[in-house]
């Protein structure tokens, strides 16, 4: 490492950021310094290095072809510096500090939290409700649960849930409901941002490439949840998200018929990392309270 000496420690964190965030204003901004030290930094850094490193554009900052290698090296190096200090700086093994979605907060989670704090008052929860996919190496996250395919890097995934999706809609409107295709004559309420359609669980009653008519699109399931709780139309929901409202009757899921999407939710954890004790004991309970919650689908 005898090479470090060859560079300032500040230079690479400029180059770095820069690199990333692609102009030397947003580089200021994150290292709280002025435009022109950051300026500064990477004149010296090219310099103690013998390389450019950055072409000067109209368009901002551009990394040369030399420079692409470099930048992607000092990513990788600053990004085990900052896990690094994470790792130093957790020092209360009895605050758990959760990621996961809004809506399977909302939906799902929060609803059940007592039942944790119970099992383990010595536990105290910090929950970080986000669409972002935040490694728990990086930051002070401690376990996440997300929807997808589980493939994601630098992250460990381990399946929860295989994810099924059904038909569910007001206890009126789904009175007329005798078979699948009945369901056809029902308006729809979509999810713009769900990562399958309605053709998922088409194909699996038989009616393949048969569509609905469209009454409202929204970009948040919890939104098209309490729209079919109003009765305003069918949407195709999942486990997590319907289980309340299908243990209140406030929804039913007229056929009983479900459709695996290919997704599941996932545990994700830091790789390569030995799980803490109440990591442990968080996943047990979750897995207990889901057992629980697919009673509902039997």
């Amino acid at each position: 490492m005898k090479n470090l000496n060859m560079v300032h420690l500040n230079g690479l964190r400029a180059l770095e950021a820069v690199g990333r965030l692609g102009s030397l204003q947003a580089a200021a901004d994150e290292l709280g310094v002025s435009v022109g030290a950051v300026s500064q930094q990477v004149i010296k850094a090219e310099a103690q290095l013998g390389q450019v490193i950055f072409e000067r554009t109209a368009r901002g900052m551009i990394a040369t072809e030399t420079g692409r290698p470099v930048l992607l090296a000092l990513d990788e190096g600053f990004a085990r510096l900052s896990a690094a200090v994470s790792i130093a700086s957790r020092k209360d093994d009895t605050i758990l500090t959760i990621s996961v979605a809004p809506v399977f907060a909302a939906r799902w989670l929060v609803c059940r939290l007592d039942r944790f704090a119970e099992r383990h008052p010595d536990i105290k929860l910090r929950l970080d409700a986000t669409t972002n996919l935040v490694s728990p190496a990086l930051c002070d996250v401690d376990i996440g649960i997300r929807v997808g395919n589980g493939k994601w890097p630098d992250v460990k995934a381990e399946l929860l849930l295989a994810q099924e999706v059904f038909p569910v809609c007001s206890p009126e409107m789904a009175a007329n409901l005798k078979e699948p295709a009945d369901i056809l004559a029902l308006p729809a309420i979509i999810d713009g941002h769900a990562m399958f359609t309605w053709e998922v669980w088409m194909r699996e009653v038989g009616l393949s490439g048969a569509t609905l008519s469209t009454r409202h699109v929204f970009n948040d399931a919890s939104l098209c949840l309490d729209a079919a709780i109003a009765g305003q139309g069918v949407m195709l929901a999942w486990q997590t998200l319907a289980a309340f409202a299908l243990a209140e009757g406030r929804l039913v899921a007229p056929f009983g018929i479900r459709a695996r999407t290919g997704f599941g939710h996932y545990f994700v954890t830091a790789e390569g990392t030995r799980e803490p004790k109440k990591v442990r004991d968080f996943k047990a309970w979750i897995r207990e309270e889901m057992a629980g919650t697919l009673t509902l689908f039997r």
